[in-house]
């Protein structure tokens, strides 16, 4: 498989998405989100856009958010329900574990019942943001017009390019520090 065919990855040549005009169609866009939410890691960019072309091509039309979701979901973003403070932790610990990073949510065990319920997935949100920014990431949040977080992980550096292609894409983002 190959990578699309655009002068738009600008991981190469040291291009700036944002301050770009042109328009871009759906897969380049959803091309360079997938190489923003996999910094370092082309191979799987690729092999979720291989999965992208081929949803498509299946007649997987309809909202390009929940088709990139669905390609990412545990292994480059999240998908948790409003409440369910616990498995909000287990997928920031794995996507995190991609660069050796471990989140510190404040408390010796975050497996603890009585911290699980004294919390929200926007408080752990916010949490896991702080500690990611220091480490060089910005852990961004998508609207899913439910009842559910959605969203990735992306090098801190790269924020305005992923508000261009998320904009461009007709996804509504806001860093995790701020929940839809």
């Amino acid at each position: 498989m190959s990578a699309p065919d655009n002068e738009s990855d600008y991981e190469d040549d040291g291009y700036d998405f944002a301050d770009d005009d042109r328009e871009f169609d759906d897969e380049a866009l959803v091309w360079q989100l997938l190489l923003l939410i996999n910094p370092g890691d082309e191979d799987t960019a690729l092999q979720q856009f291989g999965r992208f072309r081929e949803a498509r091509e299946e007649g997987g039309g309809g909202d390009v958010a929940d088709q990139v979701q669905e390609i990412i979901d545990w292994t480059s973003g999240y998908l948790v329900d409003w409440k369910d403070t616990e498995t909000f932790i287990d997928a920031i610990a794995q996507l995190a574990a991609r660069w050796n990073l471990r989140v510190d949510w404040g408390v010796e065990d975050p497996g603890d019942e009585d911290f699980l319920a004294g919390t929200d997935v926007p408080e752990l949100m916010a949490r896991a943001y702080d500690r990611l920014r220091e480490h060089g990431y910005t852990l961004w949040n998508r609207d899913t017009g439910g009842d559910a977080y959605a969203g990735w992980i992306a090098l801190r550096r790269d924020d305005e390019n992923m508000q261009a292609v998320c904009a461009a894409l007709g996804i509504d983002i806001r860093p995790g520090s701020d929940a839809f």
